[in-house]
């Protein structure tokens, strides 16, 4: 199960260097929070359908995109507030954890069986995909793994309920959850179902790879040809809607994403100058040579410029209980994802586990 850990991950990423595009304040949001937490006493209306701001924004959706204003202002009519949502993004921001607190429930035994059983249950689909748009099988089901455990944990809030909470009584980020609000509208309407009908996460992300609503419009794929995309039961869909984002991101096929690295010891204090918050900048791999990194393996290089170093906590030893990768594009690819070190690292972790895996079981 997702950890309070990987919240506070999250939302310490939403005020970092480097903040998260919310498609993935999502993806390990999922599912920790109590659902049945009772709101304050001073909470926001059970309905919004009187609500000034709602009814504008209704009559927007009418006016610029066709929808029928009676039928959008009974379905806020059912809407309700989940005090839960605005409580667990008001939580006092922690530091983030270590690689080594992060990973350990992420790359489990259970986690790594059930990638390898994914894969054999859906091995066509994935190979399909493969080699449409260049992304291996492994990386998909990381994600797929990460972020819902294979589909088990898809979400079980309401998603208008999640997305009008957001929109219209949580001021922080209230404008780029209206954004997403009207995308679901969107959605809900080109999928032919009620707005009332779908549940994801606490945050209002959407299926097996938890898509946010306009992520959903963008990305996702009809790959079985069905006419829709549908990202909760079709392992076709899934599968292409997950490699066509990264593709989108600029994926490149038969590239890996991290490879090991040393650095000098003459060098070392100097190069672990450049890592902010366990990640660099990214420069030109002729400069990190010239810093005294190096790929452990010479026969992996040249890459593609420019790249990045990561460092991963392996144990509570700070700089010397840590492991050395050089970052290569893919791995910046898969934090668009999620914009963390710690999810792109666990993502590739977890690939080569379950490929690795796969392989002795075949064996």
């Amino acid at each position: 199960m997702i950890t309070s850990a990987h919240i506070q991950i999250l939302r310490w990423q939403s005020v970092s260097r480097r903040s998260a595009s919310l498609i993935t304040i999502v993806s390990l949001f999922l599912l920790a929070l109590p659902i049945a937490a009772r709101p304050p006493a001073d909470a926001a209306p059970a309905g919004y359908s009187k609500r000034p701001e709602v009814r504008a924004f209704v009559g927007e959706m009418a006016a610029e995109h066709g929808f029928d204003r009676k039928a959008l202002l009974r379905a806020f009519g059912e809407a309700r507030y989940r005090g839960e949502i605005v409580a667990a993004m008001d939580r006092p921001l922690r530091d983030p954890p270590k690689w080594y607190e992060y990973a350990r429930p992420l790359l489990s035994t259970a986690r790594v069986d059930g990638g390898v059983a994914y894969w054999n249950a859906h091995a066509e689909e994935l190979a399909r995909t493969e080699d449409r748009y260049g992304v291996p099988p492994e990386i998909i089901v990381a994600i797929l793994g990460i972020e819902t455990i294979y589909g088990q944990n898809t979400g079980k809030v309401r998603t208008l309920d999640a997305l009008a909470t957001l929109a219209f009584d949580y001021p922080r980020r209230s404008a780029f959850f209206r954004g997403e609000l009207k995308q679901f509208l969107l959605l809900s309407r080109e999928l032919g179902v009620s707005p009332l009908a779908p549940k994801g996460s606490f945050a209002g992300a959407l299926g097996v790879p938890q898509f946010m609503p306009g992520s959903y419009r963008s990305y996702a794929v009809d790959a079985d040809g069905t006419g829709r995309a549908d990202l909760w039961n079709s392992a076709a869909d899934i599968a292409g809607s997950v490699a066509n984002y990264l593709v989108r991101h600029d994926w490149q096929r038969g590239a890996p994403a991290l490879v090991p690295a040393s650095i000098a010891d003459s060098a070392r204090d100097q190069v672990l100058r450049k890592l902010d918050g366990g990640l660099s900048e990214r420069r030109s791999f002729d400069a990190w040579l010239a810093d005294g990194v190096s790929p452990v393996d010479a026969s992996s290089a040249p890459f593609s410029d420019p790249v990045g170093l990561l460092m991963l906590e392996e144990s509570n030893d700070g700089f010397d209980g840590a492991s050395y990768w050089i970052a290569l594009n893919n791995f910046y690819v898969i934090t668009r994802y999620n914009r963390s070190r710690l999810y792109a690292a666990a993502v590739c972790e977890l690939a080569k586990a379950i490929r690795a895996a796969r392989g002795a079981t075949a064996r």
